[in-house]
């Protein structure tokens, strides 16, 4: 197979931290259809780290970033938009590490971006009948409050971290306050990116959630990972009140064709 072209604007982010045997399955996959794909690992302590980089230095496509202990997925992704953007990247594609996110894909995703640069592209996901009832479900909660923060400006599903963002809009979000370094990150970056104007684009996406035996890897805590997004949609309310009349004049001024 003749290697993906370069981009000299999209890139492939993707933050892992103890992912298992299936992160190299999943970085494969992504360099199999794009170039780059950067890693960051977040403070790995499973061996991963050492063999990424031996990976990245047999494949000119493949960049990976160690940060020296854990600090979350937000920062991670942070990390990782500084680099690109001094590097001269305008956007990445985020996906997880762990196999969940569908690699073939991500030549379609980049195609939405590159056709609308200023939108930020969101995967919606397709579950399969194995997908966990309780993430499925528990899911609507989440995307309820980040319509409701948003006036319904469009976001199909707020959680799913297969999505393409513009780097700068969501550099100055996260620059902007000190929240968004966690499992929170997700929904939090698309409320926020609404709040500047940035529109949301849908796509849909196959998820899967492999088991235990297929080398699946979950640091999903139930209790931890859903009292952290209760805060950060209390802060978002809180937010999304004092912009309520913006938002209205904005939602009454909009010209063109709904989101999709």
């Amino acid at each position: 197979m003749t290697p993906p072209a370069a981009s000299a604007s999209h890139l492939v982010l993707i933050p892992s931290y103890n992912p298992g045997p299936r992160v190299y399955e999943t970085v494969r996959a992504a360099r199999a259809v794009w170039s780059p794909v950067w890693v960051v690992v977040d403070g790995s302590t499973d061996g991963s780290a050492e063999r990424l980089q031996e990976m990245a230095a047999a494949d000119p496509g493949l960049n990976v970033l160690r940060l020296s202990r854990n600090q979350g997925k937000g920062a991670a992704v942070l990390h990782g938009l500084d680099r690109a953007a001094a590097a001269g990247y305008t956007h990445v594609l985020t996906m997880d590490s762990d196999g969940q996110h569908p690699a073939q894909l991500i030549p379609a995703f980049m195609a939405a971006s590159a056709a609308a640069p200023d939108v930020m592209v969101l995967g919606v996901p397709v579950f399969d009948a194995d997908a966990p009832a309780l993430r499925v479900h528990g899911r609507k909660v989440s995307n309820g409050w980040a319509n409701l923060e948003t006036l319904w400006m469009g976001i199909g599903d707020s959680l799913y971290g297969f999505r393409v963002y513009p780097i700068e809009p969501l550099r100055r979000v996260m620059r902007g306050q000190r929240w968004m370094r966690r499992f929170d990150f997700d929904p939090e970056a698309v409320v926020r990116l609404c709040w500047r104007g940035v529109r949301p684009v849908n796509l849909a996406a196959p998820v899967k959630y492999p088991a235990a035996a297929e080398g699946g890897v979950s640091h999903f805590n139930y209790l931890r990972d859903n009292a952290l997004l209760t805060w950060m949609h209390i802060r978002l309310m809180a937010g999304f009140v004092m912009r309520l009349p913006l938002l209205v004049l904005r939602r009454l001024t909009a010209r063109g064709p709904a989101p999709r």
